[in-house]
């Protein structure tokens, strides 16, 4: 089993969604990070627990040209290394399919397909090139199943996830993984604002569908993500994990 202390962990947006819980736990078990766009926050608490930490800001959008690129070339300039890598994205797209147009598929393959797209495109060369490396795509459970409401994002979802597992059967014989989770029901403000669960009553209807009857927390699901990216667990690669609650 490989160690974890002196590892490069590279977390695309460690300003949202699950970016800081994740900071924090690689941190506490000596990672040096490269983090995009970390709330002040965040840097201050990490600087004070002794963290080495290199700060990469405007890459919180994947989708965009060069941002991916950029946090990779940061891990290289500052640390020389990146052993784990680890990026969220998506754009919640909702409505029937029957009202779609061609600007919702468009807004929700670039948001949920693009950006891991680049993402997945920039971290694993050096990983290949070092036969040694750990990528977790963060994509969402509405891939595993049809989602009523939100058809062209669950369609894009899927992409995702299947361009996740594609690339981790490339990349295998280099001993790099490649994993997907994928959430839903998470308590995080853009799924609350999406689904109108900051409204008391609508989140209790929310909550009533799903198994285990409550939202995820981020620290929650930071913990599950870390033996996908924390050196300690190396013998899984191109599998797909929901993370809802048991709605999937």
């Amino acid at each position: 089993m490989q160690g974890t202390d002196g590892r490069v962990a590279l977390v695309g947006d460690a300003g949202a969604y699950v970016g800081p819980a994740l900071a924090r736990l690689l941190a506490g078990r000596g990672h040096r990070l490269v983090l995009g766009d970390p709330g002040e926050d965040l840097l201050a608490e990490l600087h004070r627990a002794g963290a080495q930490v290199e700060a990469v800001g405007g890459v919180d959008d994947l989708a965009t040209p060069g941002a991916a690129e950029r946090l990779v070339e940061a891990a290289l300039a500052r640390f020389g290394r990146l052993d784990a890598a680890v990026a969220f994205s998506g754009r919640i797209v909702t409505g029937a399919f029957l009202d779609s147009t061609a600007e919702d598929l468009a807004r929700v393959v670039r948001g949920c397909l693009e950006a891991p797209y680049r993402f997945l495109r920039a971290v694993l060369p050096p990983m290949v090139e070092r036969h040694d490396g750990q990528v977790l795509v963060i994509t969402s459970a509405a891939a595993a199943r049809p989602t009523p409401g939100a058809p062209l994002y669950s369609a894009a979802r899927a992409g995702a996830t299947m361009l996740a597992r594609n690339a981790a059967a490339e990349v295998a014989r280099h001993g790099v993984q490649v994993n997907a989770v994928g959430t839903n029901f998470m308590d995080f403000p853009e799924f609350l604002r999406a689904t109108g669960a900051t409204d008391p009553g609508v989140r209790a209807r929310i909550e009533a569908r799903v198994p285990l009857r409550r939202l995820g927390t981020m620290e929650e699901f930071a913990a599950f993500c870390m033996p996908f990216v924390d050196g300690t667990s190396r013998f899984t690669t191109g599998q797909f994990v929901a993370y809802a609650g048991g709605w999937a």
